[in-house]
């Protein structure tokens, strides 16, 4: 078993993070994004649509998307559960785990696309569009903030794969020019326990 990643990305510390939550190592293989690496022949058989992460198992399957990956080591490990400890927790968990990958992580990963200097060249930018995605990240914090009054973490009482999606979601927009604004005091104290976690840095 291993697992196809890169440092830097977004989705493949999501991977990472709910690994180490639950005490677990993979052998890792960095893919060489910047080199074009992903978009060559021998990775496009691995994966067509040339993304990290993947996990390919000792008999050869792959699986792509993160929160696949993800579900998979939860049906072996289901302890600590990061999915939900039983239906109705499942059920809240899946919610709002959509709710961060829809209105949080997508619109800061818009506006980095569109408006990142890193991306000149490599995708097409519009940078209305960056800019109304900046503009709906900011107005779905706000959001989270008022939610984040109530309990401790996203969808409850314990952390989840929602905090995860979340958290690293954030810290792309902290990295690329839309953080946290200071005055959700729900959100950056949720922000500063999430990534003060021993797994935060995997």
């Amino acid at each position: 078993m291993k697992l196809y990643d890169l440092k830097a990305g977004t989705n493949p510390r999501r991977v990472r993070i709910f690994l180490a939550e639950k005490g677990l190592s993979v052998p890792r293989v960095e893919v060489d994004m910047p080199g074009g690496e992903n978009r060559r022949a021998h990775y496009l058989a691995i994966n067509p649509m040339g993304t990290m992460p993947v996990l390919e198992l000792d008999d050869g399957t792959h699986i792509a998307e993160s929160i696949a990956i993800c579900r998979y080591f939860e049906e072996l490990h289901p302890n600590p559960p990061l999915f939900g400890a039983n239906p109705l927790e499942r059920a809240l968990v899946e919610m709002w785990n959509r709710r961060m990958e829809l209105e949080i992580a997508r619109p800061l990963q818009e506006a980095f696309v569109h408006l990142s200097p890193y991306w000149a060249g490599k995708r097409e930018q519009v940078p209305e569009a960056g800019k109304l995605a900046q503009k709906t990240a900011l107005a779905r914090m706000a959001w989270l903030d008022g939610e984040l009054a109530t309990r401790p973490f996203i969808a409850g009482e314990r952390y989840t794969v929602a905090d995860i999606t979340a958290q690293c979601g954030l810290l792309l927009g902290k990295n690329t020019g839309t953080p946290i604004p200071a005055e959700l005091t729900n959100l950056s104290r949720w922000f500063a326990e999430v990534t003060s976690r021993p797994t935060a840095r995997a």
